[in-house]
């Protein structure tokens, strides 16, 4: 086993990103691995047929309210990079809306000579009714990095701002306050970053004003993770906040008082933090005495905020958690509150209203029996009207419309991008090493026999408190399911299926709860008789990437293949490298005692064994990627290869942490995992 002290690590050099030796040994791996997987005979036509998926014209366009307009971010074969563009809400129920374009993304590469990718846009809501939405601060990145400009842009003119708001390259953003004013959380100078990467110091900066002369409304610790403000322009409720997040789940909200003041919203600090209008929603991640009462992690309350902050404390529940429910989000409308209840990974919609101090929850309709819904309201400060998206494994998404207490009509259907038929969704429940059930989703035909040969794709997250939700996956279906494979999810312990408590069961050092939840997961499908080692297959990124690569080096003989993509894997220097201090919460500190305690025996760079009979294994990364390090993945391909592992590796020169900047891009990621699956777990191989 490799030493896992930093100065002792042969392969600390692959973690200069742009070194000229690095980027040598980069390119000779993807040589390798074209000449593997993408030469291969039918790669072209998968590419192509992914890429379709991805650009199909008759994809639902999902939209944005400002004013007047529906806004929509755009990208198709002819424009890859994307438009911003807008419609009318009339316009925008025809099966072909006609679109008023803002922003061409590739016209604006092409004239700037950049390789911008979309970062989103934050328009500024008119002073008076009656006035048109003019100004609005976008946010591009170069090749798809989480750092990004921000720059001003003028939507009655249609044109970017001369001299108006800029902040160059950063991590960070710019916020509205009014037409003359910001909030700038951003990279000001040395000293002006968190240990994480992310902002420490947030400015209210004065348009016609150097950014050097921003006025500094909250610094905080070099150690937090990042600061952040924000003003709420609701009519009637106007304010401000600043927020300090000391770390993920430590998180402090203050409210800004005209004079400058900061004064702390006092809710616990690993809560979700929520003020709307008259109102202070509070979702617990841990128990909180109030009074002899004492609530669980997974509540949400509600109190009038004036009176929170002028010293009452009468909270009312709106939601209590079970063991097989969880909330997965709260939505606002202007006259409602919409709860979306997770039951054993099963949505349900509870409309709540207050009147006469009561919240009386009625259900919505909407939300499938076995798939996913996820509602937005269309304008909380002037509606009850909600858009919901349904939709599963196998059923194309829909889009509804309609208001709280009316029947939602459908708007528009996305079309089918692959034979379903005879094909079913059903939900499973293996028994971890601890005895705990955790569930997953298979995905297979309805007449599949128990005979242990299908091949079987295995995805999975498990962090973050982040679910993994039923949905539409016309790439899965065309790649993988067309061709007789079963497509399996598994909703193991670190993600948010259940809530904070299915989180918290996988933290830290108990880590080793999610992988030994995944391990279940392959074992019931073996036993059901769906796989067998040789025909399984699993895939996961980012801390999922994490989990797969544990999986590799702790259950190699349940496995047939492995697709990594933007993983965790040097789980010693993590915490050193882009965003990685930021995760400590989550991983453990290697610096302390975590490491001999628990950390090394999660670091799958660190626990690599030459002699070990490890399944093939696909390396997926971005050198764009500001924010999961590419040398855990180029380190691991390195060590494995010198260990004489089959693996090979694939590094793309752009696309942040999404590992692609275009569609173009993703389906040629995308093809190369589904290549390198089929070839191991459905003949062929690349032995």
């Amino acid at each position: 086993m490799a030493d896992p002290h930093d100065e002792h690590d042969p392969h600390l050099w692959l973690e200069e990103v742009e070194g000229e030796r690095a980027l040598a040994w980069v390119e000779a791996r993807n040589t390798e691995s074209q000449a593997r997987l993408a030469d291969s005979p039918g790669f072209d036509a998968l590419r192509a047929d992914l890429q379709a998926i991805l650009e199909a014209d008759d994809r639902i366009p999902f939209v944005v309210k400002r004013g007047e307009h529906f806004y929509n971010f755009w990208q198709d074969r002819d424009h890859p990079r994307g438009l911003w563009r807008r419609t009318t809400p009339e316009e925008y129920r025809k099966a072909r809306p006609e679109w008023e374009v803002l922003i061409d993304l590739d016209a604006l590469n092409a004239e700037e000579g950049e390789n911008w990718v979309w970062h989103g846009a934050h328009c500024l809501r008119p002073a008076s009714p009656g006035e048109p939405w003019r100004h609005c601060l976008v946010s591009l990145s170069r090749g798809g990095a989480d750092a990004d400009v921000t720059r001003e842009f003028d939507l009655v003119g249609k044109r970017w701002v001369q001299n108006g708001f800029y902040r160059p390259e950063a991590k960070g953003s710019l916020g509205w306050i009014d037409r003359d004013t910001v909030y700038a959380q951003t990279d000001f100078g040395e000293g002006s970053m968190t240990r994480s990467g992310y902002p420490r110091i947030v400015k209210q900066w004065r348009r016609g004003t150097p950014l050097a002369e921003a006025e500094t409304v909250f610094e905080a610790e070099l150690d937090d993770m990042a600061v952040g403000a924000a003003h709420d322009s609701t009519p009637g409720f106007e304010r401000d906040f600043v927020s300090r997040a000391r770390a993920f789940y430590d998180s402090e909200l203050f409210l800004r008082e005209a004079d400058g003041t900061l004064r702390r919203i006092e809710v616990p600090n690993s809560a979700h933090k929520q003020v709307h209008r008259e109102w202070l929603l509070v979702e617990l991640r841990e128990p909180w005495a109030l009074g002899d009462i004492t609530h669980p992690a997974g509540a949400l309350l509600i109190t009038n905020f004036d009176a929170f902050m002028a010293g009452a404390r009468d909270f009312r529940v709106l939601f209590t958690p079970t063991e097989r429910t969880s909330l997965s989000d709260a939505t606002w409308t202007r006259h409602h509150l919409i709860l979306n209840v997770l039951d054993d990974v099963k949505h349900r919609l509870y409309v709540m209203t207050p009147e006469a101090g009561q919240w009386q929850p009625e259900p919505l309709t909407g939300a499938p029996a076995l798939g996913s819904v996820s509602v937005s309201a269309v304008d909380d400060e002037e509606s009850d009207d909600v858009f919901l998206i349904v939709s599963d494994y196998l059923t194309p998404t829909t889009l509804l419309h309609g208001r709280v207490g009316e029947e939602l009509e459908t708007l528009k259907q996305a079309p089918a991008l692959f034979d379903a038929e005879g094909l079913e969704v059903t939900q499973h429940f293996a028994t971890s090493q601890d005895g705990t059930p955790v569930p997953y989703f298979q995905v297979a035909r309805r007449d599949l026999e128990p005979s242990g040969d299908h091949p079987t794709l295995l995805y999975g997250y498990g962090g973050f408190e982040v679910p993994l939700l039923p949905g539409y996956s016309p790439g899965v279906g065309r790649a993988w399911l067309s061709r007789g494979g079963v497509y399996v999810v598994a909703n193991i312990r670190g993600g948010g299926e259940y809530g904070p408590r299915w989180h918290q069961a996988a933290l830290r050092e108990k880590r080793h709860k999610a992988f030994e939840d995944f391990a279940a997961v392959a074992e019931d499908l073996i036993e059901r008789g769906v796989t067998s080692p040789q025909r399984l297959g699993i895939q996961g990124g980012s801390n999922g990437g994490l989990l797969v690569g544990n999986m590799l080096t702790r259950y190699p003989q349940l496995l047939g293949a492995v697709v990594c993509q933007v993983p965790l894997l040097d789980m010693r220097r993590y915490h050193l490298l882009l965003a990685g201090a930021s995760w400590m919460a989550e991983y453990g500190d290697p610096d302390g005692d975590d490491w001999d305690a628990f950390l090394r025996d999660v670091s799958p760079y660190h626990n690599l064994d030459s002699g070990a009979d490890y399944p093939p294994l696909l390396l997926l990364t971005s050198t764009r990627d500001d924010r999961v390090h590419p040398g855990h993945a180029r380190k691991m391909m390195a060590r494995m290869h010198e260990q004489g592992h089959q693996v090979l590796y694939y590094e793309n020169i752009e696309g942040g942490h999404g590992g692609a900047a275009d569609n173009r891009q993703r389906a040629h990621m995308q093809a190369l995992a589904f290549s390198f699956l089929g070839q191991q777990l459905m003949g062929g191989g690349c032995n």
